[in-house]
């Protein structure tokens, strides 16, 4: 699939990533019911996306792409990495288990906070500036999250503070990662940043899962292979492909402008959860998370333009993904 360049190619691409993603709430449930726990979801997902990034760029080194020298980074750019990784790490842990104890629709809503968080960090570090339509994106956004407190629930797992702060601890983490991903270290091709990012994720989750003698929990599609199908869904089609283009779209139209395009996810997820899963938001919740993606979506207007990689591209190199 050749990947079109520019600010379209790169709308396109998040557009793609943030319905992808918003698969895997619905799936992480399926995934608990058959035996898994948040950890050792994170562990399969990161893992097998690792194996599908690493298949993504045999393909581009077939084809005569040529490869990184990882020698030749300097520090600040591996630092930046490895922030990344630590970002992607608590993000996926924090936001996995809040799918687990929330329903899928309020954990959207609570990740769904970090838009504002990425405007708010480029008001901070000067790259703009603070102005009436912020403000008052800042107020939607904060009050919509009241209103989403304090609204009650509808069909599935109730409210629950430590459920939704998790999910606002991960869009503290998304935030992190997007500005990372723009500006961290754009000297490494998209392909091998998110290959990094995704195994040093499955590193991570995988001490962890040692750490805290999960292996066995971890082990259980080996003696139950009914839950693989949604494992290699999770793994491909909800880390490695959307992984890769959300950074490639990060990329070409700036994290201002992916985020509130990636405002699909939250829309996706919770439809995909009423279907499957019986799961509504109560009136005051749904009006309070309207609210919140508004906000979101006001507080982006304007924002930056994209900075070039130095790197050259998958898309640049080989042509098609």
């Amino acid at each position: 699939m050749t990947i079109p360049r520019g600010r379209l190619g790169g709308s396109l691409s998040v557009a793609i990533a943030a319905s992808l993603f918003g698969t895997l709430g619905p799936v992480s449930r399926f995934a608990y019911d058959a035996g898994l726990t948040p950890l050792t979801f994170v562990l399969w997902r990161a893992s097998l996306g690792m194996l599908g990034m690493l298949a993504i760029l045999a393909f581009f080194s077939a084809r005569g792409r040529i490869r990184l020298r990882w020698t030749a980074l300097d520090r600040r750019t591996l630092a930046a990495l490895g922030a990344a990784v630590v970002s992607s790490l608590v993000l996926n842990l924090a936001i996995f288990t809040a799918f687990g104890r929330i329903s899928v629709a309020l954990a959207l809503l609570g990740l769904y906070m970090y838009p504002a968080l990425v405007a708010v960090g480029s008001l901070a570090i000067g790259e703009e500036r603070l102005d009436l339509g912020r403000l008052v994106a800042l107020a939607l956004a904060l009050g919509g999250m009241a209103v989403v407190v304090l609204g009650g629930s509808g069909g599935g797992p109730g409210f629950e503070l430590a459920g939704f702060g998790l999910a606002l601890l991960a869009a503290a983490m998304q935030a992190v990662y997007m500005v990372l991903g723009r500006r961290g270290f754009p000297a490494v091709p998209t392909a091998e940043a998110t290959l990094v990012v995704l195994g040093g994720t499955a590193l991570g989750y995988l001490v962890l899962t040692l750490l805290t003698g999960s292996l066995d929990v971890a082990l259980l599609p080996f003696r139950s292979p009914g839950a693989l199908p949604i494992l290699v869904w999770a793994g491909i089609g909800g880390a490695a492909v959307p992984a890769l283009l959300f950074l490639v779209g990060i990329r070409a139209i700036g994290p201002t402008r992916a985020a509130i395009i990636s405002l699909i996810e939250p829309v996706a997820g919770a439809t995909l959860a009423a279907l499957l899963l019986a799961e509504l938001l109560g009136p005051l919740q749904l009006v309070g998370g309207i609210l919140v993606l508004a906000g979101a979506a006001l507080i982006q207007r304007g924002g930056e333009t994209a900075v070039p990689s130095t790197a050259a591209e998958p898309s640049e190199a080989a042509g098609a993904l």
